[in-house]
C-alpha cells in the first residue's frame, strides 16, 4: 500500500517537473485550465453571435455599443463570408473555441512529450485560427466603422489563448526537432509524434527536463 502511494507521489512529482527552456511545466493543469475556461466562455459568446447570424434570435446583446453589434455581424461583409465559407463566421469561431477547450483537456501533464500530436493540433486550433479571428474582427470593425462589443471580447480571448498556449506548442516542436537531431530518422520523429517514443526520444525527453522540480506552484 505504501509502495503504491510512494510510486504515485513520485509519478506526480516527475510529471510536474519544469521543461527547458521554461522554468515550469507548460503542460501542467495550472497552465491549461485557464485556456479551457476562456475557450468555453468564448464558445458561448460566439454561439450567441452565430444564433443571430442564423436568424434564430433577433437581437445581439451589447451593453456598450448597442445596435452597432447587429450591424457589424449582419453586414454585407459577414454575409459574403458566410457565402464563401458555407457557415457564419461566428459559428466557425464557436467550433474553433470548442476545439480549443477539448484539446486543452486532452492528455496528461507530460503530453508535450507523451502525446505531441495533441499539443500540435491544439496549437493549430489556437494560434492560426486565433490570428484569423482577430483579423476578421478588425476588418469588420474598422472597415464598417461600427463596433461589436462581443466581437472585441472574443478577439481579446483569442489573443490571450495564443499567449497561454504557445509555450507548450514550442516545447513539443523543440522536442521533435531534438529527436530528429538525435536520430536523423524521419520515421522516429513520426513515431514519436504519434505517441510511441523510441529509446532516443525518451533520452531526449529526459534531457529536456530540468534537474529539479519547480519551486513555484506550477504543478498538476
Amino acid at each position: 500500500m505504501h509502495q503504491s502511494s510512494d510510486k504515485s507521489i513520485i509519478q506526480k512529482a516527475e510529471q510536474s517537473r519544469a521543461v527547458a527552456p521554461w522554468n515550469y511545466n507548460p503542460s501542467a493543469w495550472s497552465q491549461r485550465v485557464p485556456v479551457c475556461i476562456l475557450a468555453f466562455f468564448a464558445t458561448l459568446v460566439a454561439s450567441h453571435l452565430a444564433a443571430f447570424q442564423w436568424g434564430l434570435i433577433d437581437y445581439v446583446w451589447d451593453p456598450v455599443f448597442g445596435g452597432q453589434s447587429a450591424k457589424v455581424i449582419g453586414s454585407d461583409i459577414a454575409k459574403k463570408m458566410d457565402a464563401w465559407i458555407g457557415v457564419p463566421d461566428a459559428a466557425l469561431g464557436a467550433i474553433a473555441y470548442l476545439g480549443d477547450a477539448i484539446f486543452g483537456l486532452a492528455g496528461s501533464t507530460r503530453r508535450w512529450q507523451d502525446r505531441p500530436w495533441i499539443v500540435i493540433l491544439f496549437g493549430i486550433d489556437v494560434i492560426p485560427l486565433g490570428i484569423v479571428s482577430v483579423i476578421l474582427v478588425l476588418i469588420q470593425t474598422f472597415v464598417l466603422g461600427e463596433w461589436c462589443f462581443l466581437c472585441l471580447i472574443t478577439a481579446t480571448i483569442s489573443i490571450a489563448l495564443i499567449y497561454l498556449a504557445y509555450d507548450e506548442v514550442y516545447s513539443s516542436l523543440l522536442y521533435l526537432w531534438k529527436v530528429w537531431r538525435a536520430s536523423g530518422s524521419k520515421r522516429e520523429v513520426w513515431i514519436t509524434l504519434c505517441g510511441f517514443p523510441t529509446e532516443s526520444a525518451i533520452r531526449v525527453g529526459r534531457e529536456m527536463l530540468e534537474p529539479k522540480s519547480p519551486t513555484s506552484s506550477e504543478g498538476t
